[in-house]
């Protein structure tokens, strides 16, 4: 394959003949493992590691190579191995908060298209968690596809489908079963020639099946979840992009156990943008919807406009964001206890006042 047949366009022409970069070729993350990186350019594809001094100007873990990467890099031994001198400016980046209690920010995939999240019609079927991966998928610059799978599995799939539309508010939704086939022609359309694609989703939705059929062979293992819970175990251990038969690029990723948002601020507001427009109603411009009178958000939820679900996530994604900002950001972190201050002080400020009466 050659340079363009991986996604290079003339985004990432234009920044490579910004700067001189020496003996340096252009060439595309296709697989991260752990410490371990594959490349592929003009030269064909191999192996790769981080050349000392990006490893010294990464400051963050957001700064080291990640899959989908457009990188400059040297090759070595006849062109059989490469060091990865310069990660280009990325045009879209997936995210997440660091697995763990590290605060810091990692990079699932860079410089994708369009963003398949990929949910199960079986036992572990959440809009909860869907809502949270399209909050950081509108952050990350790639167009979201809703891909409901497991459809031969599931006894009222339109039911599920519909509110799962609901959730996603224009987002496309597709049903498909990659056991059976079913639904396939419906994605299509999103893996045009050149366009980077990856797969999001949990552990156990079926996404190593979905690449075998989308691939027309198994080039995934698979693993049957488990019956009691329909939870999944881990097949899919690197991240790879794959070349599809039709010219897209597909990039499949490990099932993430968790998705903890960063710096998804207008990601919430894009999904959770009917509850901010009520919000907007309330007669109190502070109210915390829980009891104040006169307050849109629960006199939609008594209608049954709105679920009372979908208030409480967007109250924990707001609240997961709060407690990031006031975490990375000193200045949100100053802001946050000054609050706290006055508060304390008009509480004690109140109880002062009930004892002398």
């Amino acid at each position: 394959m050659t340079i363009l047949l991986w996604g290079w366009n003339h985004y990432f022409e234009a920044v490579w003949k910004a700067a001189e970069r020496g003996n340096a070729v252009p060439a595309r993350i296709v697989a991260q493992g752990r410490g371990v990186w594959r490349v592929a350019g003009d030269f064909g594809e191999c192996p790769a590691e981080v050349a000392g001094r990006l490893r010294f100007a990464a400051e963050e873990d957001a700064d080291w190579p990640a899959v989908g990467d457009w990188a400059a890099v040297e090759l070595r031994d006849q062109e059989s191995a490469a060091q990865i001198m310069e990660v280009l400016p990325r045009r879209s980046r997936f995210v997440r908060k660091m697995a763990g209690k590290k605060l810091a920010e990692q990079v699932l995939a860079a410089n994708v298209d369009v963003a398949l999240l990929v949910s199960a019609l079986d036992g572990d079927f959440n809009p909860r968690r869907v809502e949270r991966y399209l909050t950081q998928c509108w952050e990350s610059g790639a167009k979201p596809v809703m891909v409901l799978n497991k459809a031969d599995v599931c006894e009222t799939p339109q039911e599920k489908i519909e509110e799962m539309e609901r959730v996603g508010r224009g987002v496309p939704t597709c049903a498909v079963s990659a056991k059976t086939g079913q639904g396939f022609d419906n994605l299509q359309k999103y893996l045009t020639r050149g366009q980077t694609v990856v797969l999001l989703g949990s552990s156990g939705v079926g996404k190593s099946t979905i690449v075998n059929c989308l691939m027309g062979r198994a080039i995934q293992e698979v693993k049957e979840v488990r019956e009691s819970d329909s939870r999944g175990r881990h097949t899919t251990t690197a991240r790879e992009i794959f070349a599809l038969p039709g010219g897209a690029l597909l990039m499949d990723t490990p099932g993430l156990r968790e998705l903890q948002l960063w710096d998804a601020d207008e990601g919430i507001s894009q999904i959770f943008v009917d509850i901010e427009s009520l919000a907007a109603q309330c007669r109190f411009g502070n109210c915390r919807h829980g009891g104040e009178p006169g307050c849109a958000v629960e006199a939609a939820i008594a209608s049954g406009l709105l679920d009372m679900a979908r208030l409480e996530n967007w109250r924990k994604l707001e609240r997961e964001m709060a407690f990031l900002r006031r975490k990375v950001d000193p200045q949100a972190s100053h802001n946050e206890k000054k609050r706290i201050k006055q508060l304390m002080r008009g509480v004690n400020k109140m109880y002062r006042d009930t004892k002398k009466r």
